[in-house]
């Protein structure tokens, strides 16, 4: 079944069940979908629709910093909800460790030791860790390597 039929039926038992959160974040993913193969005029695959999660899974995050400042704690609890249903749609991923482990396989294989070489790393790292961890993670990763 591929993530656009499990979001479907997802969306289905969502709305049987009246769970208002799941049906919202559903829905959010659905229309981001339907937005980029709007706008490319093309069929997502299921790695068209992991980056799409991905980005939304992203954002999630990054608001969720912005309500804990304002001390939101409804907002919060339901960015919580929406995050872990979103990640779901996602391969597992990466812990610190693994990602450390596979950054510096790349910096020792590519000959990489300074930061001025951190674009070349990026471009290496990135596809091999694609939907499993973020890129500021990776840079994250590559900067304590690094040294800075």
């Amino acid at each position: 079944m591929s993530i656009k039929e499990q979001l479907m039926a997802d969306l289905k038992t969502a709305m049987k069940e009246k769970d208002t959160v799941t049906k919202n974040a559903v829905t959010m993913i659905r229309a981001g979908i339907l937005q980029v193969e709007k706008d490319n005029k093309t069929e997502l695959d299921d790695d068209g629709v992991m980056d799409v999660i991905s980005k939304q899974l992203k954002q999630r995050k990054d608001a969720l910093g912005d309500f804990v400042r304002a001390g939101r704690d409804d907002l919060i609890d339901q960015t919580n909800k929406e995050i872990a249903i979103l990640e779901k749609y996602l391969p597992s991923q990466l812990t610190a460790e693994e990602l450390g482990d596979i950054v510096r396989e790349a910096v020792e294989r590519l000959g990489i030791s300074e930061m001025k070489q951190m674009k070349e790393l990026m471009a290496d790292v990135l596809p091999k860790v694609k939907g499993r961890a973020d890129g500021k993670a990776v840079s994250d990763a590559a900067k304590a390597l690094l040294g800075k």
